[in-house]
């Protein structure tokens, strides 16, 4: 196993570049900085130094790679669905062969530990190659006759789409938004995350190396009341991407409305993980637990409430408190850390402000609620018991390593407090009973639902959310059918009787 100081020995070669030529812009296959030569910096949440100068771009900026999407939109939607096939093939290969160097600087622009990163940078080709596969049949129909008429459907990409990523695991993200759109034959301006844009540039430079023509996708740093409010607002952009958090989509649909904008939101979550008696409680914690403090909690469809059958919480309860205190917080590029530091100091500080919140409602701390060390944004893995689901800690997305428990006595009980919230992204639900799981998940408001399960991606099944936590789905065909429009062409037969007027 690579150690920590062989790590971050190769991350101080590849950050060398990016210190030196700061994080620009890719617009119309042109390295640029900003127009207005305004630059922002990333930093780490590790120790909070700084990483790199980026491009602080603006709605002229915005303008030049929505240009260039456009001018090189009907050419690209023109390609042969196998020959866009192997162009994105080729960026799965070289996503593969830098899938180290990504993950590195994935590390320490988001504070992720090495162990989840070096499989996401992977996910990342796994994605490319997935949408590379449906691209030959992305545009096919179907053929529906009528008495008089044969229908032929059809779809056509809708055109240059914006792509907003966030901040957390970035890179493959992005991947699972874009790989799909250039695979229907869109063309994309992608803005990436302010607080996380450093493997952004890497995507646009693999894409751009592996044969995608230039404008095919263009990458705009910035800010989102600057850069991100003007993609969103610009005509020529047909159709928003967007995750993030619920706020924010909410602006996102409000600035898009004058130019009619097709949205695709994958927002917030408050997921339940409901445990019952009759549950397997081992592999059930071991989920609960791998489903909040991965990924630093940072994750949309973390499992936040743990709500427990009164008859085995006590138990259950102690043996989360053992297991989650030896969970192990570090250096995020240290091969042993479970949890690094948090993405940002603004972040950390709502993350931690839940701390006096959980006390002041009457919750028990009973594990965590520290921070750890004196530098960079780390948070000790936290618990919270003896929750209610009224508190704000049972309603609100802290997106950190922070759990909160809730008891409750029957199955009515646990599907009323499991529904009780905003949100609808996910629910995990642990049961040996098949009728109750098959009642229960059918009752439950949410997109996506595990059954005896962590959340395992299948990349043909839709992803998505409903109530606050989104609009559509992504994965499989469902991609498709927001990055392209619809067609059916009616041709009349013979038989046809045209009604006559005037004769």
């Amino acid at each position: 196993m690579t150690d920590l100081a062989t790590h971050q020995a190769a991350l101080a070669g590849h950050l060398e570049r990016h210190r030196a030529e700061g994080i620009q812009n890719l617009i119309g296959g042109q390295t640029v900085p900003a127009a207005s030569r305004q630059t922002f910096a990333t930093t780490s949440p590790v120790d909070e130094s700084h990483i790199a100068d980026v491009a602080r771009s603006g709605a002229e900026d915005i303008d030049d790679a929505a240009s260039a999407a456009k001018a090189a939109f009907r050419d690209w939607a023109a390609w042969d669905g196998a020959k866009r096939k192997a162009v994105l093939h080729k960026v799965a290969d070289a996503i593969a062969a830098r899938a180290d160097e990504i993950a590195l600087c994935e590390c320490w622009d988001t504070g992720q530990a090495w162990r989840f990163m070096s499989k996401a940078a992977l996910r990342g080709a796994e994605n490319f190659r997935f949408f590379a596969d449906m691209a030959p049949s992305a545009r096919d129909g179907q053929t529906l006759p009528s008495p008089n008429h044969l229908n032929v459907t059809g779809r056509v990409p809708i055109g240059p789409v914006g792509v907003i990523t966030p901040w957390n695991t970035p890179f493959m993200l992005s991947t699972w938004k874009i790989a799909p759109a250039l695979a229907a034959g869109c063309t994309v301006v992608h803005k990436p995350a302010e607080f996380s844009p450093l493997t952004a540039r890497l995507l646009s430079e693999i894409c751009h190396a592996a044969g995608l023509p230039d404008g095919v996708l263009n990458l705009v740093n910035g800010f989102g009341e600057e850069a991100g409010k003007a993609l969103t607002e610009h005509p020529d952009i047909k159709a928003i991407a967007f995750v993030g958090e619920s706020r924010t989509g909410s602006m996102i649909m409000k600035l898009g409305a004058d130019t009619l904008k097709r949205v695709h939101f994958e927002l917030g979550g408050k997921n339940p993980v409901v445990v019952f008696d009759d549950a397997d409680l081992e592999r059930a914690l071991d989920a609960a637990i791998f489903m909040i403090y991965s990924l630093n909690g940072e994750r949309c469809t973390s499992s936040s409430r743990l709500l427990l059958h009164e008859t085995i919480a006590d138990d259950f309860e102690a043996r989360l408190i053992e297991r989650v205190n030896r969970i192990k917080v570090g250096h995020p590029l240290d091969p042993a850390t479970e949890v690094g530091p948090l993405i940002h100091q603004t972040h950390f500080d709502k993350v931690t402000s839940y701390f006096d919140r959980a006390r002041a409602e009457g919750a028990t701390i009973a594990a965590g609620g520290t921070r750890v060390g004196d530098q960079g944004c780390f948070v000790a893995p936290t618990l919270f018991t003896g929750a209610t689901n009224d508190m704000a800690i049972a309603q609100e997305e802290i997106f950190g390593p922070v759990l909160t428990t809730i008891r409750f006595k029957d199955e009515e009980e646990a599907l009323r407090i499991a529904n009780d919230v905003a949100y609808g992204l996910t629910g995990y639900l642990w049961t040996n009973d098949l009728t109750r799981a098959l009642r229960f998940s059918d009752a439950l408001e949410a997109g996506m639902i595990w059954v005896n399960s962590e959340n395992v991606r299948h990349l043909p099944t839709p992803f998505g959310g409903m109530k606050a936590s989104g609009i559509g789905r992504d994965g499989g065909d469902w991609s498709f059918e927001f990055y392209m429009e619809q067609k059916n062409i009616a041709f009349a037969t013979g038989a046809h009787r045209i009604p006559k007027l005037g004769a």
